[in-house]
């Protein structure tokens, strides 16, 4: 073959539109909050061994880079939630126009943004 072309459409040649960056930003929080989600019950049973292992527990939580991660799972859950909701309207048949779904694409990031300042204020 003469001609370097690309066989089929890549990435590269797409300018990235809100919908298609909301969608793999919707699987990406996904897979992050399932690989949390591991750490939940691995807290539980770290601090039912005794309260020096609580102080140690609330230890760990208090570093910066600890919150940051935590911050970053709250995001992940408003996000995925607001985005799941979405995506349910759309199966409903709700929204699928272009202008209805950039609105509703730019109110999950909204909410997301709200919901995860909430969280952080409510928790501080």
């Amino acid at each position: 073959m003469k001609n370097k072309r690309p066989l089929s459409p890549h990435l590269q040649i797409y300018k990235p539109q809100l919908t298609s960056v909301l969608s793999i930003t919707h699987r990406f929080t996904g897979v992050v909050l399932s690989l949390f989600s591991i750490l939940i019950p691995f807290s539980l049973v770290f601090i039912s061994f005794g309260s020096d292992y609580y102080q140690l527990f609330l230890q760990i939580l208090d570093h910066i880079i600890i919150k940051i991660i935590l911050i970053g799972t709250v995001f992940s859950l408003a996000f995925h939630l607001s985005n799941g909701v979405r995506h349910l309207f759309w199966d409903m048949g709700l929204g699928l126009s272009i202008k209805d779904s950039y609105m509703s694409g730019y109110l999950v990031i909204l909410l997301s943004l709200v919901l995860t300042l909430f969280v952080i204020l409510k928790i501080s």
